[in-house]
């Protein structure tokens, strides 16, 4: 069973991949639909002309033939009778010319000496009758022409074609100059369309062939042209993915070739562009990881001898002179604010390389949210709205590092009180934070999450280092999951975020592109 489901499915695949090919605008069907249409109308001119000219010329040859025969036997043997012969004369002599090389049928029509119109048929009674001669041939056979230079002759020899029961026939009639019968012959033309038949026929298979010719060729010629193009689009997705030593080999001096040159111009170009730039990116990360690890020696010592003022602020009052009481509790104040901003680029920095990894643990999302705001003594401002019991899998000190800047920013930025509440949809865990503020403009919520962004415009002065929601947003990244940034119908600014419960899979999966960052996978096409 699991074998012919296996065939089955390879068989749609196939059925698939021919249809895609010959979908209506891909190149290859309009290639083979053109060359047809030509060879086609060229097939269908040329045997039409065959066909017209052979049939003007077998139905000529036989007709001059016919018409030949029969005037001589009206000059003959209907030109021997008298002026007003018998019945019997009439019948014997058109019985006599119907035996010609011809064989034709015969009908003389004259007048005796009593004046009463006699016939002379050659196939008896039931044979050729003067009712299948058409009226206009009878008109034309039996009215008188002028005499002149140029017309020597009362009296014309005139032809008509005729089909009788699907049947062509040839009628014809003339009268004897200088008195006498009337002469007409029917001479029946089936076997001349017989062949003309035939020669349709053969036309028409020759059509057919030179169709089938011109699809195969049009075949050919296509996957001649496409081949190339088709390697030169796998090529531009290999490049598209990023494989940026991707190259196409070139032979040949036609146009195609010219292509292929150009691709790998290009190609070049922009993997020396992209190597220049990833240098410089990777120069920039190892000058701000490597002057954040520099400052935090330096930044040890300075916060030590910060907590040491902190203290002495905090002691009784009288132990510090009061006129450099403010700039103590600025030195206090921006060094801790410069010790965030340095943790902060060290972070950034992790991401940027791809080292920054998930550790993973069962986490129970009212605990972890209500230990955020307790360490950060934010209690009195914030209202919790979770159920307890609700577990997820993930990286608790991240988690940990998002909540804290989604809150504080709401604190900072926002109104109390800051309103932050847990749902589960559709197996996502959705975190909330909303504030009571004036909002966020609209022309700020694109740049919400960029580096370094400060609303300086519609905003008071932040101590934050302009970091913190780009470091919370990397973080849910790394997670598999969203930040978004909105504002309430009802008031104030709204952070959503939704993570996955589980980020198992999603950390083994950047664990790994991890482990291949930096490994080039190029390859060569061939271009023929």
């Amino acid at each position: 069973m699991t074998d012919a489901q296996g065939g089955i499915r390879g068989w749609a695949a196939g059925r698939k991949g021919t249809v895609s090919r010959l979908r209506f605008t891909s190149l290859r069907l309009r290639l083979v639909v053109v060359f047809g249409l030509v060879a086609l109308t060229a097939a269908v001119s040329a045997s039409g002309i065959a066909y017209w000219l052979n049939r003007e010329a077998v139905l000529t040859r036989a007709q001059d033939a016919v018409l030949r025969d029969f005037e001589q036997e009206m000059q003959n043997r209907a030109g021997a009778l008298p002026v007003h012969p018998t019945q019997d004369e009439l019948q014997r002599t058109a019985g006599q010319m119907a035996n010609s090389s011809q064989r034709f049928s015969v009908l003389l029509v004259g007048e005796d000496a009593n004046g009463k119109t006699v016939y002379g048929n050659s196939g008896g009674l039931n044979g050729f009758a003067l009712e299948d001669v058409p009226k206009s041939l009878r008109a034309a056979v039996n009215k008188q022409q002028e005499v002149s230079d140029g017309n020597r002759s009362p009296y014309h020899l005139y032809w008509q074609r005729v089909v009788d029961h699907g049947t062509p026939y040839l009628v014809a009639g003339t009268r004897v100059i200088g008195g006498g019968p009337t002469g007409y012959i029917m001479k029946s033309l089936e076997p001349e369309a017989k062949d003309l038949n035939s020669l349709a026929w053969s036309l028409g298979i020759a059509t057919g062939l030179a169709l089938i010719g011109s699809a195969l060729l049009a075949q050919a010629a296509a996957t001649t042209v496409l081949k190339p193009v088709h390697r030169l689009g796998v090529a531009a997705r290999r490049l598209g993915e990023g494989k940026l030593d991707t190259r196409l080999r070139v032979s040949g001096t036609d146009e195609l070739a010219d292509l292929s040159r150009t691709f790998n111009k290009a190609a070049e170009a922009l993997e020396k562009r992209v190597a220049d730039m990833a240098a410089r990116d990777d120069a920039t990360r190892r000058f701000v990881a490597d002057m954040s690890h520099e400052l935090r020696t330096p930044l040890n010592a300075i916060t030590a001898v910060t907590e040491v003022l902190e203290e002495e602020l905090d002691a009784e009052a009288g132990s510090m002179d009061p006129m450099i009481e403010p700039a103590v509790r600025l030195v206090v104040s921006e060094t801790r604010r410069l010790n965030d901003l340095v943790e902060n680029l060290m972070e950034v920095t992790r991401f940027d390389a791809g080292t920054a990894r998930l550790v993973l643990d069962d986490v129970d999302i009212a605990d972890q949210i209500t230990a955020c705001i307790d360490a950060r003594a934010w209690l009195d401002a914030v209202e919790l709205d979770a159920e307890r019991g609700i577990h997820a899998r993930l990286d608790p000190r991240r988690l940990d590092v998002i909540l804290a800047n989604l809150i504080g920013n709401a604190l900072k930025h926002g109104g109390s009180p800051v309103r932050v509440s847990v749902r589960i949809a559709d197996d996502q865990l959705v975190i909330a934070v909303r504030d009571h503020g004036p909002g966020i403009p609209e022309d700020v919520l694109p740049h919400v999450f960029d580096r370094f962004y400060k609303a300086s415009a519609s905003r008071p002065r932040s101590e934050g280092s302009g970091l913190g929601l780009s470091i919370a947003l990397e973080n849910a990244h790394i997670h598999g999951g969203e930040i978004t940034a909105a504002n309430s119908p009802e008031g104030g600014a709204v952070f959503t975020l939704r993570l996955p419960r589980d980020a198992s899979r999603l950390a083994e999966e950047h664990d790994a592109k991890g482990d291949k960052n930096g490994k080039a996978d190029g390859s060569e096409e061939d271009v023929t």
